[in-house]
């Protein structure tokens, strides 16, 4: 009994061993073979139409979603995460959306390139100190940038001159003892013509000699302070084609020049007036005479009577005429720079476009300013038409013009209802209107033009004055502005901020703080 025990136990022991050997195999087995069960557990696939067992989705097929149409006041309720649509990122950056922080960026001639508008105008209205030149002025940093040439058509105050000479650009300063702009100067038309076939310099010898018209008429409409006859435009028309033929191209005839050829009175002016004897072609034109001699003589006198002085520089980035002097003088002498600078700016742009279809120069696009824009339309009858003339085909001259102006009651208060609409077309023609810091009677006249919705009027009417009479306290509205563009579109609320070095070029109050 004794001996069976004990055969018994050491079978035990040995089985007990043998176990614990091929457990021991087993794990170094295990160690030396990598646990593939994570990759297991992740090569299982759901199918695709769920588990079949109960609960686990399975479906032969996928229902058809019920699909709504909600305004989006009605369609946030459901889906809160709704954002308006991303403002342009194309052009030049203006600053930051007030609504969604997106940055805003604007070029009217990158803007018409892309489709987003249909004309290059841009039309700047604003309360004095808002930031109208502010905006303008960042404009044109961002344009000569990108390489366009920044024009600045009658600086009067100067607001622009500095930051143009910043931008390596050119001043012309006009005034009394200072630099001079012959109105009849053809300027860069003039050198363009002995590079031309004889077909296209006959086309561009009439466009020289209509601008030289116009511009005369307006002048002398002006300084008459009414129109001139249809009998007094024919004589000066007849007037200055027999100056080209006497200076044959030697220099540019000036208004000195028409004065003396009308005062003589050769036989193809009698015969432009219907004029027999001398003393029937002296009536006929004795009042365009005393025209002609006031701006001369009278107040417009030792600015435009002479011949140019500076011509305007086509590679520059930029280009200012400076008028702030003549300002001085008073508002028709301002008027008649004005009118001179924008005649003379267009035609430097025609000239570029010539050169540049021949290959003398390389083609670009420009951005023109006409600031103060008021002080130029009022100055006589009849102004308007010159001017909306000028502007009217600034697309097909590869040119964005930026119109900037306080209120439009200064086009409102214009003499007759004529110049009225043709200066309210001015705001008609610009696909861009930006809007400062406006009164609420004001936004009115602004609905009648470009409409705007109740938030948009309100939030433009918040910035037209502070809330407080702290001192010291920041302008509600000083940088900040609503961009309009066509009547369907909301409009873009942008605040603008400024680097330090605009920080210094931009301003227009140093005048005031050095006091």
């Amino acid at each position: 009994m004794a001996i069976v025990d004990r055969q018994s136990r050491a079978q035990e022991r040995r089985q007990q061993r043998e176990e614990r050997k091929r457990l021991k195999r087993k794990r170094q087995e295990e160690a030396a073979v990598p646990d593939r069960s994570a990759e297991r557990e992740r090569e299982v696939v759901a199918p695709l139409l769920g588990w079949r067992h109960r609960g686990g989705g399975a479906s032969p097929n996928v229902p058809n979603v019920v699909e709504y149409q909600a305004t989006t006041a009605q369609a946030c309720g459901l889906f809160p995460f709704v954002t308006s649509s991303k403002p342009p990122a194309i052009g030049t950056p203006i600053g930051r959306d007030l609504l969604s922080g997106e940055v805003v960026c604007l070029d009217p001639m990158a803007w018409l390139r892309a489709g987003l508008i249909t004309n290059p105008g841009c039309f700047v209205l604003g309360q004095p100190g808002t930031g109208k030149s502010t905006f303008v002025k960042r404009l044109v940093t961002g344009a000569v940038a990108f390489g366009s040439q920044a024009i600045i058509l009658g600086d009067t105050k100067p607001d622009y001159s500095d930051l143009i000479a910043h931008l390596g650009g050119q001043v012309v300063r006009i005034g009394r003892g200072l630099d001079r702009i012959n109105p009849l100067d053809a300027g860069p038309l003039g050198t363009v013509m002995g590079r031309l076939s004889e077909l296209e310099r006959e086309k561009l010898r009439w466009e020289v000699r209509s601008r030289r018209i116009s511009l005369l008429m307006a002048l002398c409409t002006l300084v008459r302070e009414g129109r001139i006859a249809n009998a007094e435009e024919v004589v000066l028309g007849a007037a200055i084609d027999l100056l080209d033929e006497r200076l044959a191209g030697r220099r540019q005839p000036t208004v000195i020049d028409v004065l003396n050829v009308v005062e003589e009175g050769p036989d193809s002016l009698r015969s432009f007036a219907r004029a027999d004897t001398r003393d029937q072609y002296d009536k006929r034109v004795d009042d365009l005479v005393f025209t002609l001699r006031l701006l001369c003589t009278g107040s417009l006198a030792g600015v435009f009577d002479a011949e140019t002085t500076t011509p305007l520089d086509l590679e520059a980035p930029g280009i200012s005429v400076d008028i702030s002097r003549v300002g001085a003088a008073g508002d028709k002498l301002l008027t008649a720079a004005m009118l001179c600078t924008w005649s003379y700016g267009f035609g430097m742009v025609d000239a570029a476009a010539v050169l540049a279809e021949h290959g003398v120069i390389r083609r670009r696009s420009y951005i023109g300013v006409m600031d103060e824009l008021w002080r130029a339309l009022r100055g006589a009858p009849g102004l308007v038409e010159f001017a909306d003339s000028l502007t009217r085909l600034n697309r097909s001259k590869g040119m964005a013009s930026v119109m900037v102006t306080h209120s439009l009651n200064d086009l409102e208060a214009l003499a007759t209802e004529e110049d009225r609409a043709k200066a309210r077309g001015f705001v008609d023609r610009s696909a861009i209107t930006v809007l400062a810091g406006l009164p609420p009677r004001e936004l009115a006249a602004v609905n009648r033009i470009t409409p705007m919705t109740a938030p948009e009027q309100g939030l433009v009417s918040s910035w037209s004055s502070p809330d407080s009479w702290q001192p010291g306290a920041r302008h509600p509205g000083r940088g900040k502005y609503l961009i309009k563009t066509g009547a369907e579109r909301l409009g873009i609320p942008v605040q603008m901020t400024l680097t330090r070095d605009e920080l210094f070029l931009y301003d227009t109050d140093q005048a005031i703080r050095r006091e």
